[in-house]
């Protein structure tokens, strides 16, 4: 395969080890099931559709499952139904944030993820940011704009992006090319904000699971990599492994497993990246690292596990076995 390194054999031995562990894992710990979905955030919808393929992957594994809507009665249901463990199928603010998992925490139901704490400093970018330069990592420059501050588009210089601080799936996120100031200037942001510096060129992801990274995917698309274009059908394209240098594609999956263990995430991550191919290494950014990827028929993290012969009612059933309490 030339320059391209997945088929390597440090790579593959890697993970056929992890996945063995996947093939070889009984399933008599956890028997019930609870599949925690949809709740409140922007990314509701995209929370059902993940909640309904994992309902039906883990049923097909053995499972006894009941999905449960997370609403202000989500500790009634949960009592309710008694779950040996919960696999958390939420997306977005209050159940990618620290918020659910404190409810499963105080329940002391084991839940599949990460923590509280590691969940809260990878959802606010800009602590997960101040973590990954304490380990190393590259990543963009960026200036918190907090919420009820007017922004005025003449004191920056275009072009850079703007992103809510505490939110996901690139609910919020705006290119800002030209001068020229959108109709959002120049008034009050409801929540804090992140001006980014813009990174040019391409879109690359690495999943991690279990503390190790899958591949690199690169992602095509015909603009912007926002929320149509993650969730839509033909909204974008994925090319996995990657087809990049092996130094950068080497470095994305180092880097993923970095910020994977800086932040304290355990179960299954995402980690996506910018790299302007025209400076090399040099120009490798980690933009953010996700501690829920979405379980959709166009997800990333699925895919990246099906290269290996992982299913996705396999990776369901890793994921079980990996929840716990106290994280």
């Amino acid at each position: 395969m030339g320059d391209y390194p997945y088929r390597r054999i440090g790579i593959s031995r890697k993970f056929q080890k992890l996945k063995l562990k996947v093939h070889t894992m009984g399933q008599k710990k956890y028997k019930k099931v609870a599949v925690v979905m949809g709740g409140f955030s922007a990314e509701r919808e995209v929370s059902l559709v993940t909640g309904k393929e994992c309902s039906s992957a883990l049923r097909n594994e053995g499972f006894e499952v009941t999905q449960i809507d997370a609403g202000q009665n989500i500790i009634e249901k949960l009592l309710a139904f008694q779950p040996d463990v919960i696999f958390n199928a939420l997306h977005g603010r209050w159940g990618e944030d620290g918020c659910a998992q404190g409810i499963f925490e105080w329940l002391q139901i084991p839940y599949t993820h990460s923590g509280i704490n590691s969940s809260s400093q990878a959802m606010d970018k800009l602590l997960s940011k101040k973590i990954y330069q304490a380990n190393n990592l590259p990543t963009p420059k960026c200036k918190k704009i907090p919420k009820n501050e007017i922004l005025n588009t003449l004191s920056h210089k275009p072009p850079f992006v703007l992103k809510p601080v505490r939110d996901g799936s690139s609910v919020g996120v705006k290119i800002i090319r030209k001068k020229t100031p959108p109709a959002h200037f120049n008034q009050a942001f409801e929540v804090d904000y992140m001006l980014e510096e813009y990174i040019p060129g391409r879109e690359l992801t690495v999943s991690v699971l279990d503390d190790v990274a899958l591949t690199v995917t690169e992602i095509i698309t015909k603009g912007f990599y926002d929320y149509r274009a993650k969730y839509d059908e033909n909204g974008s394209f994925h090319e996995v492994p990657a087809r990049i240098p092996a130094e950068i594609f080497d470095a994305c999956l180092k880097y993923a497993e970095i910020a994977h263990l800086a932040l304290g995430c355990e179960g299954l991550t995402r980690t996506d990246f910018r790299w302007d191919d025209s400076r090399g290494l040099e120009g490798l950014m980690l933009l953010e690292t996700n501690t829920q990827p979405g379980m959709t028929p166009t997800s990333l993290s699925p895919e990246q596990a099906s290269l290996f012969d992982m299913d996705l009612g396999q990776l369901c059933r890793k994921l079980i076995e990996l929840a716990s309490c106290n994280k």
